[in-house]
């Protein structure tokens, strides 16, 4: 076992947890891992072991048949199968952002129609928030959700879906002025959808339509699609929560979720940086020895550790923070933030050890070189974090003058 990134604390429950994840993704995904990325093949077998495994119903309350482990436990498992293939761990991602805002907002026919099935896998989630024209500014969403009878009418274009194609069950994020006058605060008159829909692409239920996969530089195998309503009608009783107006909040709750999650496939993916790059530097030999006995490789090695540590530190602290019923976009923010930074520049550090290598699809080191800059953008850009924890240490460090 690596001496870096241990947690400690945790219990033999846990352990046990994360020793099966780490033997799974020793044996199951770092061996093809490679070789389906390249072909941008969805992991069906990899995703059918993690449903054997439970993961599915990883943070799921045991009354639903999950497992009802912590946000920690999840974030470490995440940052194990990111390890292996991060691609891997954004499918099962979105998914439990929907079923956690399922737990913490659904209302309790929402919770015994939906969270058995997610426990099992066999209702996959997604969530869509972004749009085409949209970026960070979510105040300025333009889909809308219009009250008609006992229904809702959903139309507009969102972006950025993870699991687009394979979910079944996705949370959308619409304009709803029923009940909200004219002059609300855009945040206040944001609901969130549940929408069912068929697993594939086309029109995958009357009114909504999946198109293809976008071609990505990176982060493939996991789909990533668009969503177009045009005319889609979802029943009343698929409002999140069952009001109106509660959306923005609803998604923000699932998006610190979210940003522990990325910042523990940053975790991940420069754990596994380093592992490659201090394996190949007592491999490769130059002027008489291996390039790990010259000092500025040592050096690199020493400040890529130390950035594995850092960032495997504050991702455990804003999962404990969530776990603790305390608000944590503070932690969240920082834990993303250093942790996909760090992430870049360990990988590309890694890269440079490899040197032409590294330039070569044979090594692992160039597909990490390709996945590390969705770490950037993913569950909101540097600057967005910036603006959170500004804001935050503002509120915490108010002047008293």
């Amino acid at each position: 076992m690596s001496r870096l990134a241990q947690t400690a604390g945790l219990t033999d429950v846990q352990q046990e947890i994360l020793s099966t994840v780490r033997d799974f993704v020793d044996k199951e995904i770092i061996p093809v891992a490679t070789q389906l990325e390249h072909r941008d093949e969805y992991p069906t077998d990899i995703v059918e072991g993690l449903k054997e495994l439970g993961l599915f119903g990883l943070m799921i309350p045991e009354e639903y048949g999950g497992l009802g482990e912590s946000l920690l436990t999840y974030a470490l498992c995440v940052e194990e199968i990111a390890r292996g293939w991060m691609s891997v761990s954004g499918i099962i991602n979105t998914h439990f952002i929907v079923a956690y805002m399922l737990k913490q907002h659904g209302t309790q026919e929402q919770k015994d129609t939906f969270l058995p099935r997610m426990a099992l896998g066999e209702v996959r989630g997604a969530f869509s928030m972004s749009e085409p024209a949209l970026g960070s500014d979510v105040s300025a969403i333009s889909s809308k959700g219009v009250k008609d009878g006992d229904e809702y009418v959903l139309d507009g274009q969102k972006m950025w879906l993870t699991n687009g194609g394979t979910s079944t069950l996705v949370a959308v994020l619409c304009k709803s002025d029923e009940g909200h006058p004219e002059g609300t605060a855009p945040h206040k008159s944001m609901t969130t959808f549940l929408v069912e829909k068929e697993a594939g692409f086309g029109e995958v239920r009357p009114g909504l339509t999946i198109p293809g996969k976008i071609d990505k530089m990176g982060y493939k195998g996991v789909d990533t699609t668009e969503l177009i309503m045009d005319g889609l009608r979802i029943p009343a009783n698929r409002v999140l929560g069952g009001t109106t107006g509660r959306g923005f909040y609803q998604m923000m709750d699932g998006v610190e979720v979210g940003r522990v999650n990325v910042a523990a496939r940053g975790c991940g993916v420069a754990q596994r940086a380093f592992e490659l790059g201090v394996s190949y530097a007592q491999q490769r030999e130059t002027f008489g020895k291996p390039i790990a006995q010259h000092q500025a490789i040592q050096f690199k090695l020493a400040e890529m550790a130390t950035k594995v540590e850092a960032a495997h530190a504050m991702m455990v602290n804003a999962a404990r923070k969530k776990d603790s019923g305390e608000r944590n976009d503070l932690e969240a923010g920082m834990a993303k933030y250093l942790a996909s930074e760090y992430c870049k520049e360990v990988v590309e550090d890694a890269f440079r050890i490899h040197g032409g290598y590294g330039f070569s699809k044979e090594y692992e080191i160039e597909r990490l070189y390709r996945e590390a800059p969705m770490l950037l953008i993913g569950e909101g850009t540097a600057e967005i974090q910036k603006m959170i924890i500004g804001r935050r240490l503002l509120e915490e460090y108010r002047f008293q003058g």
